[in-house]
């Protein structure tokens, strides 16, 4: 699945798939800008960052002033399936009562791999 390369992340991930709190994050969101500014601000390029980092957020007014124009933009995200879906652009997927995840869903291409990952194993290794 493609990736948006025209995001920047930060952060880290628990074993839960929660998004951990960072240091730095201004100093983060505004070193991305000035190198977005540098190649050419698109209207598409930003910062994901933990939501847990939102209340440290005090940017320059130079970048507020991008992210009100849509010249820039911050993500805030709480768990990993919500980093999915913004760098994809594709729904991460709740699992279904059956443990199956959606059709269509990032969960539901990797439940498929790694269960046909599990049956060339089992060719190798009966």
């Amino acid at each position: 699945m493609p990736i948006k390369q025209y995001i920047s992340v930060t952060g880290s991930v628990n074993q839960w798939g929660e998004v951990q709190a960072i240091g730095g994050v201004n100093e983060k969101v505004e070193g991305y800008f000035e190198v977005c500014k540098i190649i050419g601000l698109t209207g598409e390029q930003g910062v994901m960052i933990p939501r847990s980092n939102v209340r440290n957020l005090m940017l320059r007014e130079e970048v507020v002033e991008a992210i009100r124009e849509g010249q820039f933009h911050i993500w805030p995200v709480a768990t990993i399936d919500e980093g999915i879906e913004v760098l994809t652009g594709v729904e991460a997927g709740v699992r279904n009562d059956d443990g199956r995840y959606p059709e269509g869903t990032i969960n539901h291409l990797v439940q498929e791999r790694l269960l046909r990952m599990a049956e060339a194993i089992k060719e190798y290794h009966p």
